[in-house]
C-alpha cells in the first residue's frame, strides 16, 4: 500500500530531483569553473595590473593604465580594421549563405543531406592547413596570379593584404553562417508563403515581408556566430595577412608573447570578451528563443 501524495512529500521529491541533477551535472560545472571561468577572471585581474621596468607584472597596486594605452592611435586603428573586417565577413557570409540555405531547405531529403555533407567537409581538415592552402592559392606564384597573366591582366598580388583576410575568413566561417539559416528556413511555416502569395504579393514583397521575418532568427544566430570569431581572429591574419593587417587577435598574443606587456593584452582581451558577451546577450533576446 503506497502512502498518499501529500504536499510535503511532494515537494521533498521535487528537492531529491535537483539535487540528483545537482550532482549529475557536477563534473561539467567543475570543468567550466578551471577551465573557463577562472581564466577568463585572471584575464581580467591581470587587466588592471601594471607593468614594471624589467618586463613583469605587477598585481600589487591595481589601476587603469592598460585601458588608458587602449586609446592610442595604433590600437584604435587595429580595432577600427579588426571592427570592419568582421562586419564585412559577416555580410558576406549571409549573402552568399541565405540563398544557399533557402535553396537547401526547398530541396528533397536526400539532396539536403548530401549537400550538408558537403557544408561540413571543410571541417575534415585541420583549420591550419586549409589556411596555408589559400596562401598558396593567392601567393604571387599561385593560380590565381598566373591567370591573370595568363589572360593579360598581369600579376595579382592579394596575398599579405586585407582582401586575402577577408577571403579567408569568409570561407572559414561560411558554414556557421550556413547552418543556423538553413535550421531557421527549414523550420518555416509555408503556408504564410503560400498564403502571401495567394493574396497577390511579389516575390519580393513575399521575402521582405514574410520570409526574412521568419527567417531573422537563423541571420541572428549566424550573424553572430561569424562575427564574434572573426573580430578575434588570429590564424588566418597571421597566415594570410602579414605586419600590414594586424588584427585584434596579432596584437594580443603580440602584447603578451613579444612586447611582455600582459597588462595591455589583458584589457585588449577583456574588452574583446565584453563585445562578444554583448553580441551573446543580443542573440538570447532577439532571436535565441525561437530558434
Amino acid at each position: 500500500m503506497t502512502a498518499a501524495a501529500t504536499p510535503e512529500f511532494e515537494v521533498a521529491n521535487e528537492r531529491n530531483k535537483r539535487r540528483r541533477g545537482l550532482f549529475m551535472a557536477l563534473p561539467a560545472y567543475l570543468y567550466l569553473i578551471l577551465f573557463f571561468a577562472l581564466p577568463l577572471i585572471i584575464v581580467v585581474v591581470y587587466s588592471f595590473a601594471t607593468r614594471n621596468r624589467f618586463g613583469g607584472t605587477d598585481l600589487s597596486g591595481w589601476n587603469l593604465e592598460a585601458y588608458a594605452k587602449l586609446g592610442e592611435p595604433i590600437v584604435r586603428d587595429i580595432l577600427f580594421r579588426s571592427l570592419w573586417l568582421a562586419i564585412l565577413t559577416t555580410i558576406i557570409c549571409l549573402l552568399f549563405a541565405y540563398p544557399f540555405a533557402y535553396f537547401l531547405a526547398t530541396r528533397s531529403q536526400i539532396v539536403r543531406n548530401l549537400m550538408l555533407v558537403f557544408v561540413m567537409i571543410p571541417f575534415w581538415s585541420n583549420f591550419l592547413v586549409r589556411n596555408y592552402a589559400w596562401r598558396v592559392l593567392l601567393g604571387n606564384d599561385g593560380p590565381v596570379s598566373r591567370l591573370t597573366e595568363n589572360i593579360g591582366l598581369g600579376e595579382t598580388t592579394i596575398l599579405f593584404t586585407p582582401t586575402a583576410v577577408v577571403l579567408g575568413l569568409v570561407y572559414g566561417f561560411l558554414p556557421f553562417m550556413i547552418l543556423p539559416l538553413y535550421a531557421s528556413i527549414e523550420r518555416m511555416d509555408w503556408s504564410l508563403i503560400e498564403a502571401s502569395r495567394d493574396l497577390g504579393a511579389t516575390g519580393i514583397q513575399t521575402f521582405r515581408n514574410v520570409t526574412f521575418p521568419l527567417s531573422l532568427p537563423g541571420v541572428i544566430a549566424g550573424s553572430i556566430l561569424v562575427f564574434i570569431p572573426s573580430l578575434g581572429a588570429y590564424v588566418t591574419p597571421e597566415i594570410l595577412g602579414g605586419a600590414k593587417t594586424t588584427l585584434l587577435g596579432s596584437y594580443i598574443v603580440t602584447q603578451f608573447l613579444t612586447a611582455r606587456n600582459w597588462p595591455v593584452g589583458a584589457s585588449v582581451s577583456t574588452v574583446l570578451m565584453v563585445v562578444m558577451l554583448a553580441a551573446t546577450l543580443v542573440y538570447f533576446r532577439k532571436g535565441g528563443r525561437t530558434l
